[in-house]
């Protein structure tokens, strides 16, 4: 198939056994507006990178190796625009700064889309929802893939909250098999897989938990509160990756460390959305709604 295509279009970087000919058209979008450091950014501290275990240098070479075969590179911001600049050694001239398509969806939501998705979802729809989606640690992994253990309870979580609130939990894919809801907390916990759609987590969603994921940058455009529950935030920061942003204060809310600090904000109703929209000022601009058709008219235009 992938010989066969005229387009190919991915979002992470590709295993390096892809051969691609010249008339085939490389189409890059990337999986999120970055929050942790990539490629040429990380800092060479003697570290080994994946499960792979590569070296400083195999691993940048591994994204050099994939970068120069694309044609375009999709960019949701200018932020972006310089990161993936330097981390991919890629040049300006070949990116689309047009926002990412798959915000398109979540800019033009309807309230009948969003009642639609709580039913097939099995969502209440007399109780607020909270979805809680984070994401995989570099450092943690065995013989069979990634590994998670996690730092919630959801027993504490029912409750604090349980009388307003219900969760969807969406944990990372690559750690999303490591988690079964206990059988007493069916009716408030709700576990989506690996291969369902975030974007309609998100719109179910009132309120998003979060911690190193890119998932809030794409979250924000629906202005509501996002929470962010770092308890490992000092190994995190200063052992794996570290971050392209002043955390937390380049965010749309300061970090909990706590699951108590958490809850009582969430409870509380403790958000600044004004702050949020000074994010959105930076990191949302391009995203309109209309992304979906300048890609599909730079690229794929074929009159």
């Amino acid at each position: 198939m992938l010989l066969q295509a005229k387009y190919w279009l991915f979002n992470s970087k590709m295993a390096p056994y892809y051969y691609k000919k010249s008339s085939q058209v490389y189409l890059q979008t990337w999986h999120g507006t970055p929050l942790k450091r990539l490629g040429h950014d990380i800092a060479d501290n003697g570290s080994t990178y994946y499960r792979s275990r590569q070296t400083y240098d195999q691993m940048v070479t591994s994204y050099d190796n994939d970068s120069r075969h694309w044609d375009y590179l999709v960019s949701p911001n200018a932020f972006s625009s310089e990161v993936f600049s330097s981390a991919f050694n890629f040049p300006k001239g070949k990116m689309l700064e047009t926002g990412y398509p798959r915000v398109d969806c979540l800019v033009q939501n309807s309230q009948s889309k969003i009642a639609k998705l709580k039913e097939e979802f099995g969502i209440p729809a007399d109780k607020k929802v909270i979805l809680y989606a984070p994401t995989w640690r570099d450092n943690s992994f065995a013989l069979s893939g990634y590994t998670f253990e996690l730092q919630v309870d959801f027993h504490k979580w029912y409750s604090a909250l349980g009388d307003d609130y219900v969760v969807i939990f969406k944990p990372h894919y690559l750690i999303a098999s490591n988690y079964e809801v206990p059988d007493d907390l069916t009716d408030f916990v709700f576990l989506m897989g690996a291969n369902a759609d975030i974007n309609d987590a998100y719109l179910m969603s009132d309120v998003l938990v979060t911690d190193y994921s890119s998932v809030f940058f794409d979250y924000a455009v629906l202005n509501r509160p996002i929470y962010f529950y770092m308890y490992d935030f000092d190994e995190y920061e200063g052992e794996l990756r570290g971050f392209y942003l002043n955390v937390p204060d380049d965010l749309p809310n300061d970090i909990d460390r706590t699951e108590d600090e958490l809850l009582a904000e969430i409870k509380h109703g403790d958000f600044d959305y004004e702050r949020l929209a000074k994010f959105n000022q930076k990191f949302n601009l391009w995203n309109d709604g209309r992304s979906s058709a300048k890609i599909i008219e730079e690229v794929f235009d074929e009159t």
